[in-house]
């Protein structure tokens, strides 16, 4: 299969559903064979989905705070499809609007394992194997919230920017091993994970029309804006970016 990711092998995380979904169907679309992990089975469809498009794929259960899973996750990708050339961290949790005066060390834990720990975790395991194929790229997924603060998200907030930070170190650490890597900044985007975290928020549509208002282009983002970046990242057009935030966001930040 033709198109900007052929011959390439990519793994990416929390593919079941959300930007991770919209993100592997992208990746196989322009020919990249795509290992899909996610601790929620619905991914083994999605996976067989891609298939009868067209498309190579396969998917393994995950959970990216395991560090056990990790090894045997990019162990499995390369054994199927031979090489590991991309890795995309993008499993995340959300939290509850909690007061930081009466946050619980476990809700803190809860977050920072998946949404630090596991990109931790991911690069740890999957840099050595992309070293091993001649170098590639590692895409993390931050958010704007890893650049802007937010009151009651100060476990989501530390864990994103970590995760921008976490991106920069290593850029500069795996340049000369040809591997470059880049964070994704989204806005607010129209994913389960979203409409989730602002169900359980008493004020939860009041909160929506508010956050559509700060995009300053009128609404909230869909996943394929993100997917679309992520496969740019992982493509040769972007052979000169590492250590890169690329936002994309509707203008959220820009005020």
């Amino acid at each position: 299969m033709g198109g900007r990711l052929a011959g390439k092998v990519a793994l990416v995380t929390g593919a079941a559903s959300g930007l991770g979904a919209a993100t592997a169907r992208a990746m196989a679309r322009e020919g990249a064979a795509v290992m899909l992990s996610d601790r929620d089975p619905a991914g083994a469809a999605l996976a067989q989905a891609i298939v009868d498009d067209g498309g190579q794929a396969a998917f393994r259960l995950h959970d990216v705070t395991s560090e056990e899973g990790w090894a045997e996750t990019v162990a499995a990708t390369q054994a199927e499809f031979g090489a590991l050339h991309c890795l995309v961290n993008n499993a995340g949790v959300a939290s509850a609007f909690l007061d930081l005066m009466t946050h619980s060390l476990a809700d803190w834990r809860a977050v920072l394992s998946v949404n630090l720990d596991g990109v931790f975790l991911g690069m740890r395991h999957a840099g050595p194997a992309i070293a091993e194929a001649g170098g590639g790229s590692v895409i993390n997924l931050s958010s704007i919230l890893g650049k802007v603060g937010m009151a009651g998200t100060a476990a989501y907030c530390a864990s994103k920017g970590g995760v921008a930070l976490l991106t920069k170190s290593a850029a500069l650490e795996w340049a000369p091993l040809g591997i470059r890597v880049n964070s994704v900044h989204p806005g607010f985007i129209e994913t389960p994970m979203v409409a989730n975290a602002l169900h359980a928020a008493e004020n939860g549509n009041e909160m929506r029309d508010q956050l559509i208002a700060a995009h300053p282009l009128g609404r909230f983002g869909v996943p394929r804006e993100i997917a679309d970046a992520v496969v740019f990242l992982a493509s040769d057009e972007s052979s000169f970016m590492t250590g890169s935030e690329l936002v994309v966001d509707g203008g959220f930040t820009a005020q």
